[in-house]
């Protein structure tokens, strides 16, 4: 193992649980967390709709793709995912609060966010499954991903966004 496969491995471990840990939190309550229940209204106090789906699409991205970031296991994919997930919670969450951590601002997500996108760019290493199994992907593929994620993440904020029109009751003739 190089130097820099050893990095990836931090890198991927570091990132990859915390992202898998904040999951569990709205899965299973663990670590004081939300339950899903708890993190289910959280998402529809944020204004998603329907929230249910959100809740799972959010906790799924987290838990699955930082335990998929963290092994090194069909990185692309974990990578796609938590990128989406990272892009809605910096924009509807974190953004309006300004930078600093302290604040609840983008300081922490965008960090996370940085090392997917690194990760993205570089692939898992060779202290990983992909490399075991032999599985590697074209830069193209890992950017394609990327794109898909962060497309699917914005027009997924913009659908779940819109309300219906309110239209004056009609007056009776």
């Amino acid at each position: 193992m190089t130097p820099g496969d050893l990095a990836l491995l931090i890198l991927r471990l570091v990132i990859g649980l915390t992202f898998a840990a904040h999951g569990a939190q709205k899965a299973f309550g663990w670590w004081s967390g939300p339950k899903y229940a708890g993190w289910r209204a959280g998402v529809e106090r944020m204004g998603l709709r329907p929230a249910g789906f959100w809740a799972l699409v959010s906790t799924a991205a987290e838990l699955g793709g930082g335990v998929l970031l963290a092994v090194g296991l069909l990185t692309p994919l974990a990578t796609a995912a938590l990128i989406a997930q990272s892009v809605v919670i910096v924009g509807l969450v974190h953004l309006p609060k300004g930078f600093w951590n302290s604040n609840g601002g983008v300081e922490f997500p965008l960090s996370l966010a940085a090392g997917v996108a690194a990760l993205a760019g570089t692939g898992s290493g060779s202290a990983s499954l992909d490399a075991a199994l032999g599985l590697s992907y074209s830069a193209e593929v890992r950017g394609l991903l990327i794109a898909i994620g962060v497309l699917g993440a914005l027009v997924g904020l913009a659908i779940s966004r819109i309300r219906p029109v309110d239209r004056p009751a009609a007056r009776p003739r």
